[in-house]
C-alpha cells in the first residue's frame, strides 16, 4: 500500500449511520420517502419516490443532507447498491430497508467512497456482510460498518474525486438532454396525433364512430381510424440464426421511463422475442408492464441484423406508420392501460393479451402528415442514441481509470487534476 494511504473499518471513518423509517403512505404531500427502487448507482429515479403524511413526524437525522450516502440494505437485487448526495434534497427522507451514511469528512470524503461501491472488489466483500435467506437478505447497519475501505491522505481523495465527477458531469449533462429529448418527442406525438394539431391539418366534424373510437368531436381530413393490429405488426416473425453469437437483450435492459436499452448481452441460440432496428419492444408480464419498461431498437449496427431477447416482450413493427409513432404510442397511458386491462394468468405472473389490441383505435394519419411526422422525429431519436453512446463511452472510461485511481497505480500530480 502507497505511503500513508490506510485500510480502515468503515466504523472508524463514520459520523453517524442508520435505517430508515417506514413512511405513511399519501397520494401527495411536500415530504416525500426514499425507497430502494428509486436509487440507482448514477441518479435518483424520481418517479419512485413515495409521500409521506406531514403530519407524522419523522426524525430529523433521516432527512437527507447535502453529503449523505444511501446504501440499499435489504432484498436480492439492488443491495449494497448506493447513492451519494452532492446537492440538499429538501423535504426526503429514507425508509427502512435504506440506510443513510455520514462520515468524518477529516477521514474520509463521501465524493470518494461513493466510487468504491461499485467496484468488484467492494461489492463482494459486501455480500460476505450479508445475512439472510434469498428473497429475505439484509445488510445491517451493524455489518455494513465492518466494511474495510481504502482510504489515501484527503488531497489525494480530493483529487481523485475530482477526475471521476468530471466524467459525471459530462454523463449527467447528457443524460439531462436525453430525458428533454424524450419529453419533447412524446408532446409532438401527442399534439399531432391524439390532439390532433398536425401541421398543415383541416379538420372536420367527426362521424359518430370516429367520435366513439377518438372521443373527440373533430377529426382531420384525409386520416382514417384504426385498429393497431391493423397498422401494427405484433410479434412479426422474423428470422434468427440459432449458430454464432447475437446481441441479447433481457428485460433488465429496459428502463422504465426511456427508450434506451442497455447491458446489451451476445448469446448463441434463437428462443425468444425477436426483432431489428424500428421495432418497438413492450414488456408484456407484471409489474415490467406496469412500471413501463418499453424499449425502442436502434442499437443494431444495420437494417438487415437481427436480435433476440426475453420471451416477455411484445415485438411491435409499423405497418403503416412509422417506427417513431409505434414507440411513442406504446408509450402513452392509453395503450399501456388497454394492454394491462387485458392481462391474465396466475397472481404475479399475469401477461397481456394480444387480442387487446384489436380493441385499441388510433388516427391512421395521410403519407405527407406521416412524412412530416417522420422528418422532426428521426434526429431526435438518432440525437438521443448518440448521446446514450457517449454515455456508455464515458463510463467505460471512467471505469478503467476507477481501479487505478483507487489503487494507486496512476500517480496524482496537481497537473493531473
Amino acid at each position: 500500500m502507497k505511503n500513508g494511504w490506510q485500510k480502515l473499518q468503515l466504523s472508524e471513518c463514520l459520523q453517524f449511520i442508520s435505517r430508515g423509517k417506514a413512511p405513511k403512505y399519501v397520494p401527495t404531500s411536500s415530504v416525500a420517502a426514499l425507497n430502494q427502487k428509486a436509487i440507482r448507482w448514477d441518479y435518483i429515479e424520481t418517479q419512485y419516490l413515495k409521500y409521506h403524511d406531514p403530519d407524522v413526524k419523522i426524525r430529523e437525522d433521516i432527512f437527507i443532507r447535502k453529503g449523505d450516502i444511501v446504501v440499499n440494505s435489504t432484498g436480492d437485487i439492488t443491495i449494497g447498491r448506493a447513492y451519494y448526495f452532492k446537492k440538499e434534497w429538501p423535504k426526503l427522507f429514507v425508509d427502512s430497508h435504506v440506510t443513510i451514511l455520514r462520515l468524518r469528512k477529516d477521514i474520509l470524503l463521501p465524493e470518494f467512497l461513493i466510487y468504491l461501491f461499485p467496484l468488484p472488489e467492494y461489492q463482494k466483500q459486501i455480500y460476505s456482510l450479508v445475512t439472510g435467506a434469498t428473497g429475505q437478505l439484509e445488510l445491517s447497519k451493524s455489518n455494513l460498518s465492518k466494511l474495510e475501505v481504502i482510504v489515501p491522505p484527503i488531497p489525494t481523495q480530493r483529487k481523485i474525486a475530482l477526475i471521476l465527477f468530471a466524467y459525471d458531469d459530462l454523463i449527467e449533462n447528457n443524460t439531462r438532454r436525453i430525458k428533454i429529448l424524450e419529453e419533447m418527442a412524446q408532446t409532438i406525438y401527442r399534439e399531432w396525433f391524439v390532439e390532433f394539431r398536425a401541421l398543415g391539418v383541416e379538420l372536420r366534424k367527426a362521424t359518430p364512430e370516429e367520435k366513439k373510437l377518438t372521443g373527440k368531436d373533430v377529426f382531420p381530413k384525409g386520416w382514417d381510424v384504426k385498429s393497431v393490429v391493423d397498422a401494427v405488426f405484433v410479434c412479426p416473425k422474423t428470422t434468427v440464426p440459432k449458430d454464432g453469437l447475437k446481441p441479447f437483450v433481457p428485460m433488465a435492459s429496459l428502463t422504465d421511463n426511456s427508450m434506451l436499452i442497455n447491458d446489451i448481452q451476445f448469446k448463441e441460440g434463437n428462443g425468444g422475442s425477436k426483432f431489428k432496428n424500428g421495432d418497438t419492444l413492450f414488456a408484456r408480464i407484471t409489474p415490467c408492464l406496469e412500471n413501463g419498461k418499453t424499449g425502442f431498437v436502434q442499437f443494431l449496427k444495420s437494417d438487415s441484423e437481427v436480435a433476440f431477447g426475453s420471451t416477455e416482450f411484445m415485438v411491435l413493427r409499423s405497418r403503416t406508420l412509422t417506427p417513431e409513432y409505434v414507440y411513442l404510442m406504446a408509450r402513452s397511458n392509453e395503450f399501456r392501460d388497454n394492454a394491462i386491462k387485458s392481462m391474465s394468468g396466475a397472481t404475479g405472473r399475469q401477461r397481456v393479451q394480444e387480442d387487446c389490441f384489436q380493441k385499441f383505435f388510433i388516427a391512421q394519419p395521410d403519407n405527407n402528415t406521416l412524412q412530416q411526422f417522420s422528418d422532426l422525429i428521426q434526429p431526435i431519436f438518432r440525437m438521443i442514441y448518440s448521446l446514450s453512446t457517449k454515455n456508455n463511452n464515458l463510463r467505460r472510461t471512467r471505469n478503467l481509470l476507477l481501479p487505478k485511481l483507487i489503487s494507486g497505480e496512476i500517480e496524482l500530480t496537481l497537473e493531473t487534476t
